[in-house]
């Protein structure tokens, strides 16, 4: 199977801080991609240089075998991009979001896009700015699922959604996919929703790739370890530890497992994905509070907290 999307140690720094560090990955075409992480991991710097929207500072990123930065004329019409916080032109009307689209995408599907956009009852002589934000989110939808792709980025498409709208939403895009064999990178912090229609699992934490790998296998090698307080270096000898915790007779482990678990001692449960994205989460949350002296400098902040003029400094990169 081919790859819609790769990375080679890609990389993206603001400042003294990385943004995106040594990211490596292939991204299978025709599979339905969740995205997630926590604040400040990377996700939409990703996608962002997935697009052409970044350059790199590292390493080097592919879509379908070209380079968004070098042939975005190649790329460019073969990707679908939905931005974190939608833009549209406020004093555009939608049906002006529509003719926008009509003429400069050569694939464009006007018949979907308004047949989407009268089942959420949105008028299509209203301004885009008088618009409510769930509005504003399923107009932006629209137009970026009527350019017909074949990668579709989607950064935090959700968030805006109630839930009746979200599941129509991914009802469609699972309808899109199938029918058209489209590629979605997917991110959202609703886990729930993601593992109903994604096959695909990439993890970012503290901008690097946690885990990566097909749904179903990844929740499959994943288990659950109950046993007495004990110490557990026969375990990790063998399978790897992700999380563990402690009382004073019990002893609770997060493993992905390496063949039989022999040791009768321990009870085996199955965890849901929300359990083993949040684990990984927790593990690198873990590694940089020791790196940084025991995380004794109060509460965890994003790397690019402290970072944000120097974000906002090479944001003009992205409009030269």
């Amino acid at each position: 199977m081919s790859n819609a999307l790769e990375t080679a140690q890609l990389g993206r720094r603001y400042g003294r801080v990385w943004a995106l560090q040594d990211c490596t990955l292939a991204l299978p075409a025709g599979r339905i991609v969740a995205l997630v992480g926590p604040n400040g991991a990377g996700k939409t710097t990703f996608l962002h240089l997935a697009v052409g929207l970044l350059r790199p500072t590292a390493g080097s990123v592919s879509v379908f075998g070209h380079s968004p930065q070098r042939e975005p004329l190649t790329v460019l019409p073969r990707v679908g991009f939905v931005a974190q916080d939608h833009p549209l032109y406020k004093e555009f009307t939608v049906n002006d979001h529509l003719t926008l689209g009509r003429k400069l995408n050569r694939r464009w599907d006007e018949a979907y896009a308004v047949s989407r956009l009268n089942q959420f009852g949105i008028p299509l002589t209203r301004a885009a700015g008088k618009l409510s934000g769930g509005q504003q989110a399923q107009v932006a939808l629209a137009l970026g699922m009527a350019k017909r792709p074949e990668l579709a980025l989607l950064d935090e498409p959700l968030a805006s959604l109630d839930p009746l709208a979200r599941r129509d939403f991914l009802r469609a895009l699972m309808d899109v996919a199938v029918a058209d064999g489209l590629t979605v990178v997917l991110s959202s912090h609703l886990i729930t929703d993601l593992e109903r229609v994604c096959d695909y699992l990439v993890v970012l934490s503290h901008s690097r790739v946690a885990l990566i790998g097909d749904i179903e296998e990844i929740v499959r090698t994943h288990k659950r370890l109950v046993g007495p307080r004990t110490d557990h270096t026969a375990v990790a000898a063998v399978h790897n530890v992700i999380e563990e915790s402690h009382t004073a007779r019990q002893t609770t482990l997060l493993v992905r497992v390496n063949g039989h678990i022999f040791d009768p001692a321990w009870e085996i449960a199955d965890v849901t994905l929300e359990d083993i994205v949040l684990a990984y989460m927790g593990q690198a949350r873990a590694s940089v509070s020791e790196a940084s002296g025991g995380g004794m400098g109060g509460p965890w902040r994003s790397p690019l907290d402290d970072e944000k003029h120097d974000e906002e400094r090479d944001e003009s990169e992205v409009t030269r």
